[in-house]
């Protein structure tokens, strides 16, 4: 479903002055249905894994392939599509706008490929994902007006909307307390199961990742799979 082959990416020149190395003939398999925490400190690379995987960012070298496709030969016109249609993207901050309600927000991916026929559709799928995310009697509210765990919950059912493919998650909960951001990544293993999409988190949280059946570790620009007995 998902294949990163020999990924390379670094800032600069390659043997020139301030040539900075971020990842290094990184390799990945995923199947659909999996879901991976990578773990890592700050500034090892983890987030521009996840914004090379998203497209958002292209490598220096290598090949991604995502559901048969080599999105490192594709156009930008192409790669917007799936951006919209096959990924969600779930952030550290939730990015919710202040002015829109919690649903409204939710809905705002449907609009850049709008379809009138499934409007009604969207909107009841919308609800239900701010119910299974527990926070459906705030739908009607502003960000503003939700803690910190709810704007995340909010954030997450947004990200699922248009029933992507594959959840990428980068520190979804660095700004949460700890018991708030235990739940959210429970709920987050929960959606892998029940929405049967493929999940990668990317973390600094030790004992957040091993709510994981898969866990590795990122280091000098390689992945590396870390032991874990905790399901």
């Amino acid at each position: 479903m998902l294949e990163l082959t020999e990924i390379k990416k670094g800032y600069g020149n390659p043997g020139e002055p301030g040539y900075v190395p971020v990842l290094d003939s990184l390799s990945l398999k995923l199947s659909a249905g999996d879901s991976i925490a990578v773990l890592g400190p700050s500034g090892c690379g983890k987030s521009t894994l996840l914004n090379i995987i998203g497209t958002l960012d292209k490598p220096s070298g290598g090949q991604v392939t995502f559901t048969g496709k080599d999105l490192t030969a594709l156009g930008e016109e192409k790669l917007s599509y799936i951006r919209n249609q096959e990924i969600g993207f779930v952030f550290q901050m939730h990015h919710l706008l202040p002015h829109l309600t919690v649903l409204e927000n939710v809905l705002i991916p449907t609009l850049a490929y709008p379809q009138k026929d499934k409007s009604v559709t969207l909107e009841k799928r919308a609800k239900e994902l701010l119910d299974k995310m527990g926070i459906s009697e705030c739908m009607n509210r502003r960000p503003g007006e939700l803690s910190g765990g709810q704007r995340q919950r909010a954030a997450v059912a947004r990200a699922l909307i248009n029933s992507p493919k594959l959840l990428l998650a980068d520190e979804p909960t660095g700004s949460l307390d700890h018991e708030t951001a235990v739940g959210v990544m429970s709920m987050l293993r929960v959606l892998n199961r029940t929405e049967n999409i493929t999940l990668i988190v990317v973390t600094h949280a030790a004992d957040l990742a091993k709510q994981f059946k898969q866990v590795y570790t990122l280091r000098e620009g390689k992945l590396s799979e870390t032991e874990n007995d905790i399901i």
